[in-house]
């Protein structure tokens, strides 16, 4: 169970967060949703502690994450592995190579810095590619591939962390439709195979309509909705999506390739 307390973070006197409390059921498959500029990226950095918050608690099976130093919050970041919308890949590596990136923390500091991964760390990587049907490309260089190709690396990369929890941010954002699509199928394979937790940050209704069991949304760092998508009302829309709310209310749920299996609780 992941519980965050009155999570708050300050940039001088804005609120990007401002006192958000929730709590995340193991295995779902949450879609915080909102426009630009709404906290969400600044929410998961602070669950990942990329950012530090400015007050309240992060609490994961009973252990502080706050209050994590050193290798502890290495292990903290290990188990609770970040996508990012950039990919983040070394470009130069190959494929292989950055996903194994995914193992550093599993693996003594000098085997890694000369790359002598053992077999059992390299069939672990080459499973996961293959899992996203990206096996073929295990040597090619990460920078000869597409955007959603880079993506479903990113995702391989997390997974051999074998993390508790997935934050992904905005990892859609820079996609065509069919890359989208395969990034989010992903996303959804992570979290129903393999039971994963999942945060997901899209600013696409739709998106999160069809990939999310619980949706929650944010506008000026609070949360203004929690819950399944059928329960959004149009004052709410209109908080989150300002002058869009009318064309995103008005979209029907679109049908996505694994539907999902039963709703988060709610906060």
């Amino acid at each position: 169970m992941l519980i965050v307390e009155d999570l708050t973070r300050r940039y001088g006197s804005r609120h990007a967060v401002d006192r958000i409390s929730l709590r995340i059921e193991p295995g779902s498959f949450v879609g915080v949703i909102g426009r630009s500029g709404a906290g969400k990226s600044t929410l998961l950095r602070m669950l990942n502690r990329l950012a530090e918050p400015t007050d309240g608690r992060i609490l994961f099976d009973g252990v502080d994450v706050t209050r994590l130093r050193g290798r502890a919050l290495r292990r903290w970041r290990a188990r609770c592995a970040m996508v990012f919308q950039q990919f983040n890949l070394v470009g130069r590596l190959d494929v292989l190579t950055n996903v194994l990136m995914g193992r550093l923390s599993r693996a003594p500091s000098h085997r890694a810095l000369l790359k002598l991964w053992s077999a059992q760390d390299r069939a672990l990587a080459l499973a996961a590619l293959e899992g996203f049907d990206m096996g073929q490309f295990a040597g090619n260089r990460a920078d000869q591939l597409s955007g959603g190709q880079q993506q479903r690396v990113a995702i391989a990369r997390a997974l051999v962390q074998e993390p508790d929890i997935i934050l992904a941010d905005e990892p859609v954002a820079s996609l065509d439709p069919r890359n989208t699509k395969l990034v989010m199928d992903a996303l959804a394979d992570a979290n129903r195979r393999l039971g994963i937790t999942v945060l997901c940050n899209l600013h696409s209704l739709d998106l999160a309509r069809a990939y999310c069991d619980r949706l929650i949304g944010l506008a000026d760092g609070r949360v203004v909705f929690d819950g399944r998508a059928f329960d959004l009302t149009e004052d709410v829309a209109q908080r989150l999506y300002g002058l869009e709310a009318g064309e995103v209310m008005d979209r029907r749920t679109p049908e996505a390739a694994h539907p999902p299996v039963g709703a988060a609780l709610v906060a």
